[in-house]
């Protein structure tokens, strides 16, 4: 059994996955989980960790067959190939990619702490400054320059866009 790569639609890799997983394929999409705004609150979002690709298993006999199936299956753009001959990925790098995406409990946040952003709107909109750290889950405090003395301000994160 070889792991080969497939190229997915934008933005449709989960649909890929379902529909391969449908047609009986062994298939493999690593997620992360990531920090996003959505209406206004920090959420925790399970996004692909290689956008539009996932990962198919087939076993020699298989190549013989058809890619057709595979091509044609809604949400896949195509298989990527080096030529005429199909991508291979290792078993060992599958492997060590299952066992970092199981054992990812955190999300990669939003804004990191020493980045520079910019307020969107408020009484402070325009200026900018330093992201010091989440304040619960709908606050964000942040360092700002006024009157040439630092200043910490707490702001919601959705007013805030990095720079």
């Amino acid at each position: 059994m070889h792991w080969y790569v497939i190229h997915t639609k934008p933005r449709q890799e989960q649909r890929a996955l379902a529909n391969l997983q449908q047609q009986g394929y062994t298939c493999f999409l690593p997620l992360l989980a990531r920090q996003k705004l959505c209406r206004g609150a920090l959420t925790v979002v399970p996004e692909p960790l290689f956008a539009r690709y996932l990962f198919i298993q087939l076993d020699g006999g298989q190549m013989g067959q058809s890619w057709a199936p595979i091509r044609s299956t809604m949400g896949v753009s195509r298989l990527v190939t080096f030529g005429t001959e199909p991508a291979k990925v290792r078993a060992d790098l599958i492997e060590s990619l299952r066992a970092h995406s199981s054992a990812a409990t955190h999300a990669v946040p939003l804004f990191t702490p020493g980045e520079h952003v910019q307020i969107k709107n408020g009484p402070f909109a325009g200026l900018e400054g330093i992201y010091q750290l989440d304040d619960g889950e709908r606050r964000a405090m942040v360092l700002i320059e006024l009157l040439h003395k630092p200043s910490r301000i707490t702001l919601a994160p959705a007013s805030l866009q990095k720079l």
